[in-house]
């Protein structure tokens, strides 16, 4: 996995700008820990950060290609191609010769070869940017699921791209602007495609490709979800899918570094986890190594609140065991959750304050720890997405809401009236974003793109829609979380329930099927039942673990009770004093309460970032 960054401008020569091209390549030094290098020349300059996972002597970045002695097109890239090999040989067959082993190149002769039409034949995870010499055209490709960030402003005669927000700001061009369109962004976990936190940033589209030019910016889409017919009965539905996972992780174990998987013990990852142990031990003779982090005396005192029901420990446990991996246990405490420097890296990694609390803070812990070990982690995420595996997903009142059904949770959790994360902030403030009507502008939007298939009854419908909402504006927040934490430590991790093969099957499989055992996930349940212990088949679905130490909360109140009583703290204009001090005061035994703990994380990120980014508000 690497760091891509880039400037074209067709109105200046930016040669002279090589040192500040360089900084908007340095911001990205922890995605690519091996190398870094630059291609500066007229109009253009791409910069790039590796960290070496594919032919590791001989994929240094940028990339050019050359014809009859003079360069054609270079290519900055991030991501891997999974079937790169097989593009390789249709390359060749057509004329095309390689000097590397790594698919970077064959992105590059993939281009050459189809133009724009070659995202179409890229399975993976990317984004990566081409300067076309011939065609004086820069060339800007997300993958399907937009796994991977890609970040642009737009300039009168250009643009400057980016892996990540904070490699645009190191640009002079690009200020940190916020408006209320931004704050809305920040709160929310519902997300608007292609929006930014900062006023003067997009996303490019999973799914998308731009063409810079001197006529402008072209934006394309080459994938989409569709519908179509499932006519596949239950018994080929389950077949096909256990079919799909053995080929999708078979493909993505290709690594020419240390390999391992995220096990939590939950159905998701242990499906995965099975699969890749029963490939790797066919294949090389080799156990897979498997990674789950608690925090100390947790299994032993777990107490379930409203969404977990059990501690993750115990369950990976069970299946290491039961599929014999070298299994590593990470022990997160307390005083590691609460050093500064720590939730420091936490808040840079992102850009940006989030809602998710400790949550984040031991998620990139966890990186931290598996880059010890391994370069690449397979993860479980998004099956819940595609297999239906969400608790409000089977709740008439939430999927009747008129609103996104997870934000309308929210408000039903203890502690959450004002929304998860906000409930620390002014009133006044509140009442100018208008969260609730955000969200519901954001949801009208979403059910007009949903593509159904004519004949569906009103629940088929309404279960469709769900499932592309939950894809296109639930799903980035988690994808973009995650490849931030992982790639602060230089760590890839891949998901191969994202894979769009599966993701496209399962989003036109029935949900009368996708429900057919009268649970969640009956699906992928059915597919590994010979893979993992009836325990594990069982069990409930429990989210990331998050601490349930008292003293964590104690010492988050102290930290809240110092920014108030700070006059210099950037945040407190926007805060509701009276709101914190009723948090403050409040008994430590609600450590539990998890939700209510988000405010205050929250307030302190929001705090920080402020001061950290300089940000400008403009509310």
């Amino acid at each position: 996995m690497c760091g891509i960054a880039g400037w074209a401008d067709f109105g200046r020569d930016l040669t002279p700008e090589r040192a500040t091209l360089q900084a908007m390549t340095d911001a990205l030094a922890k995605r690519g820990v091996d190398d870094r290098g630059l291609w500066l020349r007229g109009h253009v300059g791409l910069g790039h950060t590796r960290t070496a996972i594919i032919d590791v002597a001989g994929g240094a970045q940028p990339l050019a290609v050359e014809e009859n002695g003079s360069t054609i097109a270079v290519i900055v890239y991030n991501g891997e191609v999974y079937n790169f090999k097989q593009l390789r040989t249709e390359l060749r067959a057509r004329g095309h010769e390689f000097r590397t082993r790594s698919d970077t190149e064959v992105v590059l002769r993939s281009y050459l070869e189809w133009g724009s039409d070659c995202a179409k034949r890229l399975e993976g995870i990317f984004a990566f940017a081409i300067w076309d010499v011939r065609r004086e055209e820069l060339f800007l490709v997300r993958d399907r699921l937009g796994v991977k960030p890609l970040f642009y402003t737009r300039l009168p005669e250009g643009i400057l791209f980016g892996s990540e927000p904070k490699s645009l700001l190191a640009n002079p061009l690009v200020r940190p602007a916020v408006t209320l369109d931004g704050l809305r962004e920040l709160f929310a976990t519902a997300k608007t495609p292609g929006r930014s936190v900062f006023r003067d940033m997009r996303a490019v589209l999973p799914g998308h490709s731009l063409t810079v030019g001197r006529d402008g910016v072209v934006d394309r889409t080459y994938w989409a979800l569709e519908a179509r017919p499932h006519d596949d009965d239950i018994k080929e539905t389950i077949g096909h899918v256990r079919e799909l996972l053995e080929d999708i992780v078979l493909r993505e174990l290709e690594a020419d570094v240390p390999l391992c998987t995220a096990l939590s013990g939950g159905l998701d990852s242990s499906a995965i986890t099975a699969i890749a142990a029963k490939w790797r031990w066919k294949l090389d003779g080799e156990r897979v190594r498997t990674f789950v982090t608690t925090f100390d005396t947790y299994a032993q005192n777990f107490r379930p609140d409203d969404v977990r029901f059990s501690p993750d420990e115990p369950y990976a446990a069970e299946m290491a065991r039961h599929i014999s991996s070298d299994h590593i246990r990470i022990m997160l405490n307390t005083r590691d959750l609460m050093d500064p420097r720590t939730r420091l890296e936490v808040l840079l990694a992102q850009d940006m304050p989030t809602t998710l609390g400790d949550m984040d803070t031991s998620n990139y812990l966890t990186s931290r720890e598996i880059k010890t070990h391994s370069t690449v982690a397979l993860a479980g995420e998004v099956a819940d997405e595609i297999f239906g595996g969400y608790n409000w997903m089977y709740v008439p009142e939430l999927l009747n809401a008129g609103t996104f059904p997870w934000t309308a949770n929210e408000l039903r959790q203890p502690g959450s009236p004002r929304g998860q994360g906000r409930g620390l902030f002014d009133q006044g403030l509140m009442r100018k974003l208008d969260m609730e009507a955000f969200y519901a502008d954001g949801y009208s939007q979403a059910l007009s793109e949903v593509p159904h298939q004519e004949g569906d009854d009103a629940e088929e419908r309404q279960m469709r829609s769900l499932g592309y909402v939950t894809l296109t504006r639930w799903l980035p927040m988690l994808l973009d979380r995650d490849d931030r934490l992982s790639m602060a430590h230089g760590l890839e991790l891949r998901v191969p329930y994202a894979d769009h093969r599966l993701v496209e099957y399962m989003y036109n499989t029935p949900w009368s099927f996708k429900t057919f055992d009268g649970r969640e996930k009956s699906i992928l349940r059915a597919a590994v039942r010979d893979l993992v212990p009836a325990s594990v088949l069982d069990r409930k679905k429990s989210p990331w673990p998050v601490t349930q130490d008292p003293a964590y909360t104690r010492m988050l109140h102290g930290e809240l009770t110092a920014l108030i009583n700070d006059p210099s703290s950037p945040a407190l204009p926007l805060l509701d004093l009276d709101a914190i001090r009723r948090t403050v005061e409040e008994p430590s035994e609600r450590a539990n309460e998890w939700i209510s703990r988000m405010h205050i994380e929250m307030t302190l990120q929001f705090n920080t970032w402020m001061r950290q980014y300089n940000v400008e508000l403009e509310i």
